[in-house]
């Protein structure tokens, strides 16, 4: 099934928390980002942020050894293109850490908080919530504030 513009409409994948999936996540993202018609750096960006997202999960959301999934859903409208990532870890909240210092130089940064500030400098909006045991992170991309080339570049 693809995506249109026209309705909400919604595509899913479900994954392992294993690194191994990251390709599938790809290959969806991908086509998500065809479907709604976004330029290849548009959706460079849009993968590079939604890619971030599950890894964390995948790495850390479960007691290491821990089988898990996490649940990707793609909905799509005239205006925006929102990606919904569920799981059912430890409980975390992106939007209260802090971004990564870019400009120091990568011996004077600390390790961690790169992924969060490319979340939230591809994408216009993050939000996140934790019902019924479950972390609820939203990436929305605004399509009328995209313009063909990369957020923020």
């Amino acid at each position: 099934m693809s995506l249109t513009r026209s309705q909400n409409e919604t595509k899913t994948i479900v994954l392992s928390n294993d690194v191994q999936e990251v390709p599938r996540l790809g290959i969806f993202v991908k086509e998500v980002c065809s479907d709604m018609g976004l330029e290849k750096g548009d959706s460079i960006g849009v993968n590079l942020a939604v890619e971030e997202a599950v890894v964390n999960v995948m790495l850390y959301a479960y007691p290491q050894g821990t089988r898990g999934e996490v649940t990707v859903t793609a909905t799509a409208s005239e205006d925006s293109l929102i990606f919904e990532i569920r799981d059912q870890g430890r409980p975390f909240d992106p939007t209260k850490a802090k971004d990564a210092d870019v400009s120091l130089g990568l011996k004077e940064r600390k390790i961690g908080g790169l992924g969060i500030y490319l979340m939230r400098h591809y994408m216009n909006e993050i939000r996140y919530e934790r019902r019924n045991n479950e972390n609820i992170l939203m990436l929305i991309l605004r399509i009328s504030e995209v313009k063909g080339e990369l957020k923020g570049s």
